[in-house]
């Protein structure tokens, strides 16, 4: 959207690429279909009816416009200056799903609605919305807008939890301020870990597990809007994407709908969602960097960091306490490896984050903790999700 969640997410990248959020605050020209970048039209298309996908989802696809004053974006006749995401129908009862980088900003370490959000449809009408709730863990906003006169075409929702590497998929949405555009292109990897809202640094956020990774060109103003399968079913909500140049360059990413759902369910619940909290920061553990450690497992969430007054440090779990150097990369040793929760393997460090964003606060869970080459086992209560990083 702008430049207000780029400079957080410029923040976590090490190499000359970064990952910023794709809203626009700006207008040029863009071809309406199009093939992703660094992708062949003809193999993104052969398991895609694109014109038919695109003649049956775009009327439920929608440009957001949201006012805040001072936003650097193109001026509002509201007296603030305007920033333009997309978004799609999800109810005929009026509900319009967005990221929740479109509605909101952050300013002294707060979140801050916008003043005024407007939908505008593919047949030209133009609506204000509500913002029934935001969710910055999962970067989800739920709108509310009045029906009435309105031909609504919600999207179905697909799922999230079996999606292939390779398969077709088409993101729809409004890039640059051109509404009614629809790329193509394959999904590129699965269960990437991408920055959420709720942090402001690398050492201080919390990461959105199970994004999808696509070719599909996704540009500055394609936030919000969906990323489809081959049958036309929203699989995720477009959200940022990785760049050299500030453009789209074949790497952008979706939140899972399986995701979006949950926080769609509990917005419309409650106006906000509650994430359970373990109070951890860890990374993958490796065989090599296992048995250079001699740590007696060879899988797990490697403890990084243990949050002062967390569940986690109640519970008498350690994090690291020296530095090392291993190829390339540093850790922090000494520090506790979770094996399993609740009986489940945890065999790469997002399966932790993973297996947690799917409980509930104040839930009893038990992990299987190694230190100094012995297992036990830890039974401890799950907090509730602030406002820093961790798992």
């Amino acid at each position: 959207m702008t430049s207000r969640f780029a400079v957080a997410a410029i923040a976590t990248i090490a190499t000359a690429a970064v990952l910023t959020a794709c809203g626009s605050s700006g207008h040029s020209r863009s071809a309406t279909l199009g093939s992703g970048a660094g992708s062949s039209p003809a193999r993104a298309l052969a398991g895609l009816n694109a014109s038919s996908i695109y003649a049956r989802d775009a009327p439920g696809v929608v440009t957001v416009i949201s006012v805040f004053p001072g936003a650097g974006g193109v001026a509002s006749s509201t007296g603030g200056e305007a920033v333009q995401g997309s978004g799609f129908v999800l109810t005929t009862g009026g509900e319009v799903v967005t990221n929740a980088h479109v509605v909101t900003t952050v300013a002294g370490g707060a979140f801050h609605r916008a003043h005024a959000v407007y939908v505008q449809f593919a047949d030209g009408n133009e609506v204000p919305a509500r913002i029934v709730g935001t969710d910055p863990n999962a970067d989800v906003a739920l709108l509310q807008i009045n029906p009435a006169g309105l031909s609504l075409r919600p999207l179905a929702l697909g799922s999230s939890a079996s999606l292939a590497v390779g398969a077709p998929v088409a993101a729809l949405g409004s890039p640059f301020g051109e509404a009614g555009s629809m790329s193509v292109g394959v999904i590129s990897a699965t269960n990437r870990s991408i920055e959420s809202l709720n942090g402001t640094n690398a050492q201080n956020t919390f990461s959105i597990p199970g994004a999808i990774q696509t070719d599909a060109a996704i540009n500055h103003g394609n936030s919000g809007g969906p990323l489809v399968n081959s049958s036309g079913a929203v699989i995720g909500i477009n959200s940022q994407l990785a760049t050299s140049t500030g453009g789209g360059e074949g790497v952008g990413f979706a939140i899972p709908v399986d995701t979006v759902k949950r926080s769609a369910g509990q917005l419309r619940a409650h106006g906000s969602v509650a994430y359970a909290y373990l109070g951890v920061t860890s990374v993958d553990l490796f065989p090599q960097l296992a048995r250079r450690l001699h740590l007696g497992v060879t899988h797990g969430a490697f403890i990084q960091t243990v949050a002062a007054g967390g569940p986690a440090a109640k519970a008498g779990l350690r994090g690291g306490t020296t530095k090392l150097q291993f190829d390339a990369a540093q850790y922090e040793v000494g520090g506790d490896v979770i094996t399993k929760l609740n009986g489940h393997d945890l065999t790469v460090g997002h399966d932790l984050s993973d297996a947690v964003a799917l409980l509930d606060p104040g839930q009893v869970v038990t992990l299987e903790v190694w230190r100094d080459r012995v297992g036990h086992r830890v039974a401890l209560a799950l907090g509730t999700r602030p406002t820093s990083g961790g798992e």
